[in-house]
């Protein structure tokens, strides 16, 4: 009995020491896990990831950036019945257990046993947020245990309420909707309060399979889902049986829905979200900020339509490339729904599908949704087919001329436009995605606010900003920086000098010599700087710049924002052959527009943050006399100086080369021409005092745009058409005259008035020149 005594000690003993062991293994594994575990407040710490929004200056969304979608609320402004729908499905006893489920979890434990395979299961809606929040999505013993072990630790720091709450605000949805105001986004474009309760059940079934549970792309299993959380809701006496019959009985309404753009402004979003991540890095995408441009949305959508108008006109006048394809088995609806379900509108140019010809003038084309539409000959007989840049084919007579049965071809629509007799009239028209490219950018010249910009015919069709990015020769649009240099070194706008042809040496050239000219290959002889300017004369301009000379006019030039360095240093730069982007030349003619203050582009008003308010708000220096010396912008030009160029640059459109812009009807605008060699660039860059625009035409890869595809011709109705809105109701303006400039009796502002007295100023006046094509 001894021995039996002293075994039974000895297995107690055995049995005892283990058990310690064991329990200080788990301690040990415990206090190992814990210390993996973040601490509390980085629990309350913890941001919800809120997608990056930009605004224009009127609050009209532009984009938005971020894969997740997510817009909090507080625990009040959850609807109760969507609190209940969770809970019916997700965790039952949330507002009883301590964090951890200890009965789901030993039926999950039993099932491993029993089957051999691990799965998800015994996860409250604490344990949930903890893998959420803070960790990894892998299944594993360690990542399970790490979850209870955070779980039981939110529920001693957070109340119930504000689990919940975090939960519903960070839950995945499906569709990159984090949170049930996302998901009610997403799928309905309703607000919570606004959701029924078969939709409010279909919400609380996606978080166990945001994607195989889902309305979109599974709507048979979605609909068990749903309904499955009607039953539960029914069970736990939440509903009534009225009420469960009726919900289950409605048809599954959920559809696709992304954000509202509100404005067309695709190019200035993506500058500043460029921005954005250099000031904040990638949590300019998760951290919730609300970002408030200076783009003005009436004149954002005015820059869109004037500068696709110009470049469709420019398209038309070159001739019809044919169809984008030719559809094999396009007699097959589905097919032709096929392809066309592939292809999005390029600006407002949509893709269609010819499916009949039922007369010589008239096609029938089907869109993507099956509906049909006929064109007619008014808008098929522009279409004269394009053989080179510089010659058309023959002019259509019938629509079999132009196009064939299954092309796929893009139609736009023509909105009251003036026939002969000046009727207005609408109709459908053959269209084709534009060859030749452009850019439009307004600034308000006194704070340099980029109040409209447009950096091609289509963001989503070419991201290549060309307000930004397009370096480009100015042409003639730079001679008035080098008139401005001549006035700063003695010059005035009645001196003469002499429009002749000139021979330069040049040892690039094989030929030793350099022989520029006018456009037009005329020339008027002895001219004051005023009308070389106003119909853009070559030779007046290079013999001004050898007048100044080089380093002289280059110091000048820099006043008006360019850099020197990347400046032509020979007489080239005076026919504009340096390469500047239009921002560059909307800053510079902003000098002009704003008294001879130098002011510094820029987009972002204020930045906002989720939660937290404003982060940053812009304070741009001014153009302004008198004003604290932190807000003022430098001067960079002489008032005298600016009034001359101004008064100069308002003949440019009075008399000159920009004289189409009279249509207008203003007396207050200036601005310049700008034609580059070979019809390679078409500019006008324009101004009041109250706005500045810049207008760019050209192709991307610099080849020509065609003979007489001058800056009038090409650019200068871009800026027109944007113009007659951005200054509808503007009253007109005039530069206050600064002290010691005088009018003479030649009507040339000046320093002096001898050069009225000379018979020479009078002669060419009287002889009014022809206005040249500005090209150099």
């Amino acid at each position: 009995m001894k021995s039996i005594g002293q075994f039974i000690n000895f297995l107690l003993a055995m049995v005892m020491t283990g058990g310690m062991l064991v329990s200080l293994g788990i301690a040990s594994a415990w206090f190992y896990l814990d210390s993996q575990l973040p601490d509390a407040e980085q629990l309350r710490d913890v941001r919800l990831q809120i997608p990056l929004r930009i605004y224009s200056a009127e609050g009209d969304m532009i984009s938005e950036y971020g894969e997740k979608r997510r817009e909090p609320l507080t625990r009040e402004e959850i609807p109760d019945a969507m609190v209940k729908a969770i809970l019916a499905v997700e965790d039952s006893n949330f507002y009883t257990h301590p964090g951890v489920d200890y009965k789901g979890l030993l039926r999950a434990a039993v099932s491993l046993i029993k089957t051999g395979r691990k799965k998800q299961g015994g996860s409250t809606i604490t344990m949930q947020l903890a893998r959420n929040f803070f960790l990894s999505p892998e299944k594993s013993y360690k990542r399970k245990f790490l979850e209870i072990l955070l779980a039981l630790r939110v529920e001693r720091e957070l109340e119930k309420d504000e689990i919940l709450t975090l939960y519903l605000n960070k839950v995945y949805l499906g569709h990159r909707s984090y949170g049930i105001t996302s998901a009610a986004h997403t799928y309905y474009n309703k607000e919570l309060d606004e959701l029924s309760l078969a939709e409010i059940a279909m919400i609380a079934g996606l978080p166990k399979a945001p994607s195989s549970n889902n309305p979109l792309t599974n709507p048979e299993r979605a609909l068990k889902r749903r309904n499955h959380v009607l039953k539960r809701m029914h069970t736990l006496e939440h509903i009534s049986d009225a009420v469960y019959e009726a919900e289950t009985a409605k048809p599954i309404t959920a559809s696709r829905y992304t954000p509202e753009i509100e404005l067309g402004a695709a190019y200035i979003g993506e500058m500043v979200r460029a921005e954005m991540v250099e000031r904040f890095g990638d949590a300019a995408y998760t951290g919730g900020y609300h970002v408030h441009t200076t783009v003005k949305t009436r004149l954002q959508r005015a820059a869109n339509k004037a500068l696709r108008t110009a470049l469709d006109a420019y398209d038309m006048r070159h001739g019809y490339r044919g169809p984008e394809t030719q559809i094999v088995g396009w007699q097959d609806a589905n097919e032709r729904a096929r392809q066309l379900g592939r292809l999005l509108a390029v600006g407002n140019l949509l893709p269609v599908i010819v499916v009949d010809i039922p007369s010589e003038r008239e096609i029938v084309v089907e869109h993507a949704d099956g509906s049909r539409r006929t064109i007619g000959w008014q808008g098929l007989k522009w279409a004269s087919p394009y053989v080179s840049v510089n010659r058309l084919g023959k002019e259509p007579k019938r629509a079999v001329d132009i196009v064939s049965l299954g092309d796929l071809v893009r139609i736009a629509y023509v909105e009251n436009e003036k026939d002969k007799q000046g009727e207005l009239r609408s109709y459908w028209r053959l269209a084709q995605i534009p060859k030749a490219q452009g850019a439009l950018v307004s600034l308000d010249p006194h704070t340099g606010a980029v109040i409209a910009l447009a950096g091609g015919y289509d963001f989503f069709h070419s991201k290549f900003n060309r307000v930004t990015q397009a370096s480009r020769q100015p042409g003639s649009g730079f001679k008035g920086f080098i008139y401005s240099a001549a006035l700063a070194a003695g010059f005035q706008p009645s001196s003469i000098i002499n429009d002749a042809p000139v021979v330069i040496e040049d040892v690039t050239l094989d030929s030793g010599v350099w022989k520029p000219s006018n456009a037009n290959r005329k020339f008027t002889g002895p001219t004051p700087l005023r009308q070389g300017l106003a119909f853009s004369k070559n030779l007046i301009s290079i013999r001004l710049l050898r007048s100044i000379s080089i380093d002289f006019a280059l110091d000048h030039v820099t006043r008006f924002g360019f850099d020197k360095d990347k400046l032509p240093d020979g007489l080239a730069l005076a026919l504009g052959s340096a390469e500047v982007t239009p921002l560059m030349m909307a800053r510079a003619y902003s000098v002009f527009a704003n008294g001879g203050f130098l002011v510094n582009p820029f987009q972002i008003v204020r930045i906002e943050q989720e939660g937290v308010g404003t982060i940053y708000r812009a304070k741009p220096l001014r153009a302004c006399e008198v004003c604290p010396a932190d807000e003022q912008a430098p001067r960079t030009v002489s008032a005298e100086n600016r009034y001359l160029i101004y008064s100069m640059m308002k003949d440019v459109i009075n008399m000159g080369t920009g004289k189409d812009a009279k249509v207008l009807g203003r007396k207050d605008l200036a601005g310049k021409t700008g034609t580059t060699n070979d019809y390679k660039d078409a500019w006008f860059n324009g101004y009041n005092e109250s706005l500045v625009a810049v207008a760019w035409v050209g192709l991307d890869n610099s080849l020509t745009l065609g003979r007489r595809e001058f800056s009038g011709r090409a650019a200068l109705p871009a800026w027109i058409d944007y113009m007659r809105v951005a200054l509808d109701g503007v009253p007109e303006t005039e530069p206050q005259q600064p002290e010691g400039i005088v009018h003479n009796g030649a009507d040339f502002e000046d320093v002096t008035v001898e050069a009225i007295f000379n018979p020479e100023v009078l002669d060419v006046l009287d002889e009014k020149p022809q206005a040249e094509d500005d090209l150099f």
